[in-house]
């Protein structure tokens, strides 16, 4: 075996953030997949009427004569989610600010993928309905559930370049970008201007708290959380304040990473200057103690600090208990049968308009220049991502409920979202399984 290249430094500064992330979303989604077959079991059981009644009975949070009553599902889909779209768009920010969306030549490809992707789903969807009912639903189709399609990645282990899986990561999360705004653009409705003016005010001052680096994170959240009820009365939808929110969280840190290094260093040398085998520690001990403590939390930008601190809620609490209330499909053919036209059509354009879109929006990119393919990586290895890409599930359920009021054409939406998730996770798994090398150089990989 080939003696192998070993990491620079510079390196696994870029790498073990990212490979954190990885994991922490590829564990996910495999947890994800778990609560789904839960959901689709429970739903298709002896016990489904407890399933459908379970989260339609209402749950009053308020005090006083402030109330806001909302079934179970709902508190879950508006107020519960508003925490995954937060952590969401701290992942927007990071990468836009400092990540792989940083610059043009870096996010050129990511970019590229994720318009492709959103594009061609949906044009593909209305061609395939047509004058059929569900026309409302095309914006099902144009999402990417990452935390899945880093898990189906996850099942190949050391031989998926690093590169592709920065590629998948980044795209996605454009991918959330523009899900994000066709959900705010077009999925709301009857909208109450005068809580939208107070809301816009109060986003106002958390941009004027950013600009003068106003780092007191509870103050941000309590005035978010604010938003977020105007949001909820105004008919825009209430994910949107936490992606605004997300937004405004200042991405400065206190503490330079050289400064860091050395009042560390200096800390460490007075506490280990006075070490003995006494229980407690001494006065100056403390105080190094406390200095450390106080350095550790300055050292990180509040946005990667809560995004990290986050991270792991949403995706082993947060999502699976999305999964848990929304993947409860009912597999019973009705009258129009199991496969239906909106189910078929949902399907397909997941499947077909993700490959499709993103594989010929990279070309024309790479053909123009903007933009070139990473060593180690093949135009089948892209198809292979692309069909991961046509995982729509957490996005594309989310965004189902918003377009389908009906009970039945949910259900066939939700159906469609399923199969095309399924079908697009096995082949894109199977490409990849079978055209990527079994080994790639260290530093492509852990």
């Amino acid at each position: 075996m080939k003696q192998l290249k070993r990491k620079t430094g510079i390196f696994e500064a870029i790498q073990d953030p990212f490979q954190q992330f990885f994991k922490t979303e590829a564990s996910g989604g495999i947890l994800l997949i778990i609560f789904t077959l839960i959901a689709l079991i429970w739903a298709n059981s002896g016990w489904a009427d407890i399933y459908s009644s379970f989260w339609s009975k209402k749950l009053t949070i308020g005090f006083g004569t402030f109330q806001i009553s909302e079934t179970l599902g709902h508190w879950i889909n508006d107020g519960l989610m508003a925490i995954f779209f937060f952590v969401v768009g701290l992942e927007i920010k990071r990468e836009i600010v400092s990540g792989e969306l940083s610059s043009i030549k870096q996010a050129s490809l990511p970019i590229a993928a994720a318009i492709g992707g959103m594009i061609v789903p949906a044009l593909l969807f209305v061609l395939l309905i047509g004058d059929g009912g569900g026309k409302e639903g095309w914006g099902i189709p144009m999402a990417t559930d990452i935390a899945f399609s880093l898990g189906i990645l996850t099942l190949l282990g050391k031989r998926v370049p690093l590169s592709l899986k920065i590629f998948l990561t980044a795209f996605a999360i454009v991918d959330d970008l523009g899900a994000v705004m066709v959900i705010a653009i077009f999925y709301s409705s009857g909208i109450v201007w005068s809580a939208l003016l107070v809301a816009g005010i109060l986003i106002i001052i958390l941009i004027l708290l950013n600009y003068f680096n106003v780092n007191t994170i509870p103050l941000y959240i309590v005035i978010g959380v604010v938003i977020w009820y105007f949001f909820l009365i105004s008919g825009v939808h209430p994910t949107l304040a936490a992606v605004i929110l997300a937004f405004t969280i200042p991405q400065n840190r206190k503490v330079r990473g050289d400064v860091f290094v050395r009042y560390m260093k200096y800390n460490l040398d007075k506490f280990g200057s006075e070490c003995s085998g006494d229980l407690n520690l001494t006065k100056n001990q403390l105080k190094a103690i406390d200095k450390m403590e106080w350095l550790t939390s300055k050292v990180q930008s509040p946005v990667q600090s809560l995004e990290h601190s986050m991270h792991g809620f949403v995706a082993f609490v947060v999502m699976p208990i999305f999964a848990l209330a929304n993947a409860g499909i009912d597999l019973t053919p009705d009258e129009s049968g199991l496969f239906n036209p909106l189910t078929n059509s949902i399907s397909i354009s997941l499947v077909f308009g993700k490959l499709i879109g993103i594989i010929l929006a990279v070309w024309i990119a790479v053909k123009l220049g903007f933009g070139s393919l990473q060593k180690g990586v093949r135009w089948i290895h892209l198809v292979g991502v692309a069909l991961l890409g046509g995982i729509g599930f957490t996005m594309s359920l989310f965004i189902s409920n918003l377009a389908y009021n009906d009970a039945g054409i949910l259900n066939q939406a939700k159906l469609g979202i399923l199969i095309g998730s399924l079908v697009a996770g096995l082949a894109g798994y199977l490409i990849l399984k079978f055209t990527l090398p079994e080994e790639v150089a260290e530093e492509e990989m852990r």
